[in-house]
């Protein structure tokens, strides 16, 4: 005998019904007209409620590869027309949710799945005794099977699933999360969550998670998920979508595995916002399940550990936060920036990531003189900490203080330890360690550090100039040509990497090269007053001291109209070979405290004047361990 023709397959969810065996749509009994197209997509959401069916699948399932036609446009058609049918929304959604690049997800609660309708009634002719014989059968084949799998005899498990075990998973990159909403006005809140999400996954120390600045060139990219993974050297990625409305948060998200494109894992998230952090600690915590990474008891604690926050406050913060990263943050972003943190401190005095985030903001502006900003940003940073000693931002401003500010060397080091030990994968404090480690002339370990962070910041032009700095220091000058050369495949515009470049070049007797890159940063470079000090010091090592006196006056009048750092016309004197110049601006710098100082000890355009006596007793005076 067949399958009863009496047991349709049916599928319900809210008022809308489906009989998937005669192909209808109903909406409180009454039929709905839906094409054929849009019923089969609908078809295949609903046999796989909650999961991302991807439009590959779909692809192969509604247009296979000998049907000609525009299959996006198909697609987006059929999706439309389905939404059309359940009145939907691609926006909010309620039903389809729209995974970018991916696929689609149904959202809603499903009664009677397909595949539970299936059932075995066709075997229902058969005797009991070839039932029983097949079931043998069957139990010996998958038995076979396991053991086969389970030893991987001849790789056969590698070679059918094509992938190693989940447990491989040891690096990821959280994609910028879709703002849902479609309001530009939204995107803060949006950024905000895929930095959070990071944050908390960088607090498990076996996992290297790609930082911010990385991830973020990818924002509203086309680009296949392979290929980014690719560009970040990661295992799999993390996408999805967030939406918020009212003091509610909604959040999706998947985990991808970069080799195979396959979705390992996916989750709605629907909390208050009053309980954000513990929505994201929640994430991390299924992600770190999923890929069986090794987490330990203390950092266990610390996902575990997500205190409610004022939703007023934490949008403040938010703001505020998404203010100063912004590319062209200055003056106004600074001052926005500090009117959105100190407007979450008001609602609520005892945040400690809005004073972190008035710490970073006033440690790295030129919008206010650094007599003034320095022990501002001093002074928020300790207070983040009195509040909350468990920030990692927090710990990287406090070495950033006790570094260029304070000159306490153990305590920077200390500071900039603790901050990593609480997120591992903090690039920027990596990045902060290694230039501590190179002012200290203990350069293996900022190399090493450096690496570290172009690992987990691969595509930032700060931190790799930071790790083409750390070979130049050490003096290394091949290495750092070849560092400061692949920074510029970043950005080939930057005045800054070709100036470092042009440096390296001279350090290393390739005077001809030097003069040309020297000749491109200038053109990048315009009237920047950083490039007048860099060029005054060129151009005097190279004997050309015309162009040099040129640039040293220059900056010397720009001092009488706005700061320039002592350290700069000091530079330039030095390099002129007049020391008792040089000298009277470097007591200058040493009263104002002026942070390119910490590298007075290993830069080697300082050599003119490391004979001279006075030299060692401006390194003693500001606590240089002895050589």
């Amino acid at each position: 005998m067949g399958e009863s023709t009496h047991s349709p397959r049916m599928v319900r969810f809210g008022v809308y019904e489906v009989d998937l065996r005669a192909g209808e749509l109903r909406k409180s009994g009454v039929k709905i007209k839906l094409q054929e197209q849009p019923f089969q997509i609908l078809a295949l959401l609903l046999g796989r409620p909650g999961e991302v069916v991807t439009r590959e699948e779909i692809q192969k399932k509604l247009w296979p590869a000998d049907t000609f036609v525009d299959f996006e446009h198909s697609l987006n058609a059929a999706v439309k027309r389905l939404r059309e049918a359940l009145g939907d929304s691609a926006d909010n959604p309620r039903f389809v949710e729209t995974l970018p690049r991916r696929g689609y997800r149904f959202i809603y609660p499903v009664e009677g799945r397909p595949s539970t309708a299936l059932g075995i009634k066709g075997q229902a002719g058969l005797d009991g005794r070839r039932i029983r014989r097949r079931a043998w059968l069957a139990a010996l084949g998958l038995l076979a099977l396991a053991v086969l799998l389970g030893l991987n005899v001849g790789g056969l498990r590698d070679k059918l699933l094509g992938r190693p075990a989940p447990g491989a998973i040891t690096s990821i990159a959280v994609l910028p999360l879709a703002n849902l909403s479609g309001d530009p006005e939204q995107d803060y809140f949006v950024d905000g969550m895929t930095e959070t999400l990071i944050t908390e996954l960088s607090k498990i120390g076996a996992l290297k998670v790609i930082s911010r600045q990385s991830v973020m060139q990818f924002k509203g990219t086309d680009k296949p998920l392979p290929e980014i993974a690719r560009e970040l050297n990661v295992d799999a990625v993390v996408e999805g979508s967030a939406l918020h409305i009212g003091e509610r948060v909604r959040i999706t998200v998947q985990l991808i595995e970069a080799a195979t494109d396959r979705t390992l894992w996916a989750e709605n998230y629907d909390r208050e916002l009053i309980d954000v952090l513990a929505l994201h600690s929640e994430v991390a915590q299924a992600i770190a399940g999923k890929i069986k990474i090794a987490v330990t008891p203390e950092e266990e604690t610390r996902l575990a550990d997500a205190r409610p926050v004022n939703p007023e406050a934490y949008e403040a913060y938010l703001k505020g936060h998404y203010s100063w990263k912004q590319p062209s943050f200055a003056a106004e972003g600074f001052k926005r920036a500090v009117e959105y943190f100190e407007q979450a401190i008001e609602i609520d005095p005892e945040y400690a990531l809005a004073y972190a985030g008035l710490a970073d903001v006033y440690w790295k502006t030129d919008a206010l003189p650094p007599e003034v900003a320095k022990p501002k940003a001093k002074a928020y940073v300790m207070k983040a900490l009195e509040l909350d000693d468990t920030l990692a931002q927090a710990h990287d401003s406090l070495g950033m203080v006790r570094f260029y500010l304070d000159w306490d060397w153990s305590g920077t080091e200390e500071a900039f330890k603790r901050a990593i030990a609480l997120n591992p994968s903090f690039a920027g404090a990596h990045q902060g360690y290694s230039k501590y480690l190179t002012s200290m002339g203990r350069h293996d370990e900022s190399i090493a550090e450096t690496k570290r962070a172009r690992e987990l910041d691969p595509l930032s032009i700060n931190v790799n100039v930071t790790a083409g700095e750390a070979f130049y220091f050490a003096r290394q000058y091949d290495q750092a040509i070849e560092q400061f050369q692949r920074t510029l495949e970043l950005d080939p515009n930057s005045f800054v990497v070709r100036g470092l470049l042009g440096f390296a070049y001279e350090r290393n007797g390739m005077v001809e090269e030097a003069l040309e890159e020297f000749q491109k940063a200038t053109a990048l470079a315009g009237d920047h007053p950083n490039f007048k000090w860099w060029g005054g010091v060129f151009y005097a090592s190279i004997g050309r001291r015309s162009e040099a006196q040129k640039l040293l006056d220059e900056l010397k009048q720009l001092s009488n109209q706005r700061y320039v750092p002592p350290t700069w016309i000091a530079g330039i004197h030095g390099a002129l070979d007049e020391k008792d110049q040089a000298f009277e601006w470097l007591e200058r710098a040493y009263q104002e405290r002026d942070g390119w100082l910490v590298m007075l000890g290993v830069n080697p355009y300082a050599d003119p004047l490391r004979s001279d006596p006075r030299f060692q007793v401006l390194l003693r005076r500001m606590n240089f361990p002895e050589n």
